[in-house]
């Protein structure tokens, strides 16, 4: 089944959500093009989150996808917090900071049935979720208004666990895709395969459709991962030029330089394993660095060193996410980048 049927839209081309660099003007547009425009919630608070769905929802009448974590927030550890404070003390003393005030919170939470309560107002037609699934019973309400329901697989065995939870479509998200990984099964780096490899095996795997996210950036990966058995394509780094987008100038600069060709995943910016361009602060404490604390515990720590050096127009300090092929970045409106990426465009 092809993603138009399953979600009504008229475009095989989701939006993928991207916490921190969209807000709901993204997402709009794409789903005014005819694609399925996603609005990426996980830190959003619910106030926060009524007021973009009721954003959203006031100019766009097509169908959209909502997005949340479903991690398992980590207990506070006081060693660990301290040992990544010790990493990044000649940091804090590079730009002035003062470690003793910066929060230990992570700013990211799973979903809930606060934010199912504000959700049932909406009624969106499409929730996806990254690591896994939340309870069954906050699945039951989605069910209830009659939405839809993706989430993340990065490999077999996740898309064979997330198929007997009854997904309506599973998500293959390749090494290549930018942003968190969203294993939920084992964090092991090695269970993790390009897109292309991935997809044939879901799609072997499963009854339901599979839709390809990673390293995708143009209307002939699009058809590509098609012709492999997927119904569809999630992009999100193409997407990161847009002037939709609220992708910060010092992210702008990276995408369009050769910098991008180069990118790794990295803990040092979350906790979690998550593909961005490479910058200083990667290079020096190494892309993936075992002082930093559990997903999402670590981005408390080095917020503050990120706001200085972007205010200094510096991006060292920044999580630059992209994807490995970056090269499908443009500086043109999302919906014409959506019809582009369908291959309207040709």
């Amino acid at each position: 089944m092809t993603i138009q049927t399953l979600f009504g839209i008229d475009l095989p081309i989701i939006q993928a959500p991207m916490a921190g660099v969209q807000g709901y003007e993204l997402a709009v547009a794409v789903s005014n093009a005819g694609g399925l425009g996603s609005l990426p919630c996980a830190m959003l608070s619910p106030e926060g989150l009524r007021e973009e769905l009721l954003a959203l929802t006031s100019q766009t009448s097509r169908p959209y996808n909502v997005n949340f974590f479903c991690h398992t927030p980590p207990e506070p550890d006081a060693e660990a917090e301290r040992q990544w404070r010790k990493t990044l003390a000649p940091y804090f003393e590079e730009f002035g900071i003062d470690a003793s005030t910066i929060s230990s919170q992570g700013g990211r939470a799973p979903f809930s049935a606060e934010m199912a309560d504000v959700l049932a107002e909406f009624k969106p037609p499409v929730v996806s979720f990254h690591f896994g699934l939340p309870a069954p019973e906050l699945m039951d309400r989605i069910r209830g208004w009659g939405g839809k329901i993706l989430s993340t697989a990065t490999t077999v065995d996740e898309a064979l666990w997330l198929d007997a939870q009854g997904v309506d479509a599973i998500i293959a998200q390749g090494l290549e895709a930018g942003g968190h990984r969203g294993f939920f099964l084992s964090n092991d780096l090695n269970t993790q395969v390009g897109t292309f490899a991935l997809i044939p095996q879901l799609v072997d795997a499963v009854k339901v459709p599979v839709i390809a996210a990673g390293g995708i950036a143009d209307a002939q990966g699009v058809q590509a991962a098609m012709s492999l058995g997927a119904g569809g394509a999630q992009i999100g780094t193409a997407y990161l030029l847009c002037p939709e987008a609220q992708t910060k100038p010092v992210h702008r600069v990276a995408l369009k330089s050769k910098a991008s060709r180069v990118t790794a995943l990295t803990n040092l910016f979350s906790g979690g394993a998550a593909r961005g361009i490479i910058n200083r602060v990667m290079r020096e404490l190494g892309p993936m660095n075992g002082t930093a604390p559990a997903f999402p515990l670590a981005s408390a720590a080095i917020a503050p060193l990120r706001a200085k050096a972007e205010s200094e127009g510096s991006g060292d300090f920044s999580p630059l996410w992209s994807g490995q092929n970056a090269s499908g970045c443009k500086e043109m409106s999302a919906a014409n980048l959506t019809r582009e990426l369908a291959g309207m465009d040709e």
